[in-house]
């Protein structure tokens, strides 16, 4: 744990030291409030609606340096019994989004992940390439009450560690 931590935070401050600007944001409109946040080099502007089951659904995108920073932020209007089935929502909705991404290519799903070293969550990563031949990594998360995607997409090699940060950075209200 100590190790993953150092690491972390080692990358937060090589990252700093490009004179980026590193900040929190807060995942919200001018009316709602998901109560989740995130780090990123962008200002994203939220837009929000309600999914089919009455979800409030939090969306935003924007563009630093060639890259294509995504977030979607779902505050689940009824939370899931257990983990399980958090997750396997979260992988019907990415497969979902791989039809209104257009995505032609996926690496496959890697299951189990850990939002900050947390039991009580649960991400997913995968690896993808569109019909407009952009390189896609996105990392889904979720805690039985709100799911959380990260995404990064661009037509260039996608920066490992510089992702890295962003796509972990996601954060519950209860965490």
């Amino acid at each position: 744990m100590k190790k993953g931590f150092l690491l972390f935070a080692f990358s937060i401050c090589v990252i700093l030291l490009h004179a980026q600007s590193f900040k929190k944001v807060f995942i919200k409109d001018s009316i709602n409030d998901s109560g989740c946040f995130l780090y990123s080099w962008c200002d994203f502007q939220f837009k929000t609606e309600f999914s089919q089951d009455s979800s409030l659904v939090f969306e935003s995108l924007c563009e630093k340096d060639g890259l294509n920073y995504g977030v979607i932020s779902i505050k689940l209007r009824q939370p899931f019994e257990n983990l399980d089935q958090a997750q396997e929502s979260l992988i019907r909705y990415l497969d979902y989004l791989k039809t209104n991404f257009k995505i032609t290519m996926s690496a496959g799903y890697g299951k189990g992940h850990l939002l900050n070293n947390n039991e009580n969550t649960r991400g997913i990563i995968d690896y993808w390439a569109d019909s407009d031949k952009n390189n896609w990594k996105i990392k889904g998360w979720t805690n039985r009450k709100y799911i959380g995607i990260l995404y990064v997409y661009s037509p260039k090699e996608l920066p490992e560690s510089k992702l890295n940060i962003y796509l972990d950075s996601f954060r519950f209200p209860d965490l």
